[in-house]
């Protein structure tokens, strides 16, 4: 009676939901400047991202967002609200980012980024970008900044990129 095909077991007829996965990560603000991070590991690597990383079992979404911030970029950042969600369904991903305060310059590489660097908004690398989920957030940010009330929602399914 489902509306989706599921694995179940023949043994016991426990039901394995295949969902997907939770992408957490956040956009780092200093002095209106926004904090990205060079990869220094597969996919995309050396090309630009905001920090993100997959949410742990018995996290809730801020604290995966500050801990991935802190893995990829050593910065010790304050969440100020989500900022957007964007989906990718082709490869099971949901991202919530989430607008954050870099309080001080205390930030560098680390070994997932290569390099961690404010830029402005005219320094932005947007041909070095390595996500959809990461030039998505950026734009709504440039768009409408910090003062929007909001959420973001986007997604991204191939060829076309969607907006809510």
């Amino acid at each position: 009676g489902d509306t989706f095909y599921r694995y179940v077991c023949n043994n016991c007829s426990k039901i394995h939901y295949d969902n997907p996965r939770i992408i957490v990560g956040c956009l780092p603000v200093y002095n209106e400047k926004i904090m990205l991070c060079r990869r220094a590991i597969q996919p995309q690597l050396g090309l630009w991202n905001l920090p993100a990383g997959f949410l742990e079992n018995g996290e809730i979404p801020e604290e995966g967002a500050t801990r991935e911030t802190l893995e990829e970029s050593l910065a010790k950042v304050e969440i100020i609200k989500l900022h957007c969600v964007f989906s990718l369904p082709k490869v099971n991903q949901v991202y919530l980012h989430f607008l954050a305060k870099v309080p001080n310059k205390q930030f560098g590489p680390t070994s997932e980024s290569r390099e961690v660097k404010l830029f402005s908004k005219d320094e932005i690398p947007w041909n070095d970008i390595a996500f959809h989920s990461t030039t998505f957030a950026l734009e709504k940010y440039l768009e409408y900044g910090l003062d929007y009330q909001g959420v973001h929602v986007g997604s991204y399914a191939g060829k076309q990129k969607w907006e809510v």
